[in-house]
């Protein structure tokens, strides 16, 4: 297995650089990789001692300056000596100079400004806070999404992907027997959305969460014909509501999120 040390430096953050860096790496299986980010360099002296200290750890350096003269610094320092390195944010400043024949702001962190859509997105993660696993019916009909679906089914961790693209979002453990709130049943159809799994995926991630809390991992909580009642139970619900049906089996929290942006028609807010 390579090793490999990959060093983010910023002018803000670091989390665009942090996010390519990991895009490119996941295609690669093989690799040992440790990440070190440096935020908010914006002085040359700083960048300079983080330069010779990459340059003695071998690391790979990726970096998103808004600041040309820092940018221009690290490509130099890399190319003197020989380290592998990815400007992350001049070609994109570039690239929209061309098209709109305007200068940058070169302001570090605008991606951060405490803007309406910067606490809309606080709103959107409080309500999906407060509407979790059903706590309180109302919140269904004030809900952007409503995800229903049988426990282990990822509701909340979606709940809360989703809020990270302002949408508030409410949802609700299905169980056999349990009473359905009224409110279920007043929301728009095209809002609410179905999560289901497949059996033995479903029994092997109830198994291991029991093992995590120290627990007897055989129970009727993970036994098959029971989850398999279980997703019976909430197809049910789900053809009453005429809600779409999403299988969360083998897919990650961003392709289900994917899923229902698209349905919903949603263009998401521009954030970061």
């Amino acid at each position: 297995m390579q090793a490999i040390k990959i060093f983010i430096l910023s002018d803000s953050v670091g989390e665009t650089a942090h996010a390519v860096a990991q895009a490119g790496a996941a295609q690669f299986s093989d690799l040992d990789i440790t990440y070190q980010r440096f935020p908010f360099v914006r002085t040359a002296s700083l960048l300079q001692s983080i330069l010779t200290q990459a340059l003695k750890e071998h690391a790979t350096i990726y970096y998103t300056f808004v600041d040309r003269h820092l940018s221009q610094t690290v490509t130099t320092f890399c190319r003197e000596h020989d380290l592998p390195y990815n400007d992350v944010m001049t070609p994109t400043l570039d690239l929209f100079s061309g098209i709109t024949h305007e200068q940058p702001a070169n302001k570090p962190g605008k991606m951060h400004d405490l803007n309406t859509n910067y606490f809309d997105r606080i709103n959107a993660i409080e309500f999906a806070v407060t509407y979790d696993d059903g706590k309180n019916p109302t919140g269904f009909l004030d809900a952007d999404v409503v995800l229903l679906g049988v426990s282990r089914t990822s509701k909340t961790p979606l709940s809360l992907y989703l809020a990270n693209r302002n949408l508030k979002v409410a949802n609700l453990p299905l169980v056999p027997k349990a009473q359905i709130p009224d409110e279920i049943w007043r929301v728009d159809p095209k809002k609410i959305f179905g999560l289901t799994n497949d059996p033995e995926q479903l029994n092997t991630i109830r198994r291991q969460r029991m093992i995590q809390y120290g627990l007897n991992p055989d129970t009727m909580y993970s036994n098959t014909d029971e989850i398999k009642a279980e997703l019976e139970y909430a197809n049910e619900i789900f053809k009453k509501i005429g809600c779409l049906v999403i299988n969360v089996a083998n897919k990650s929290i961003e392709e289900t999120a994917t899923l229902i942006t698209e349905s919903l028609g949603y263009n998401e807010p521009a954030h970061h």
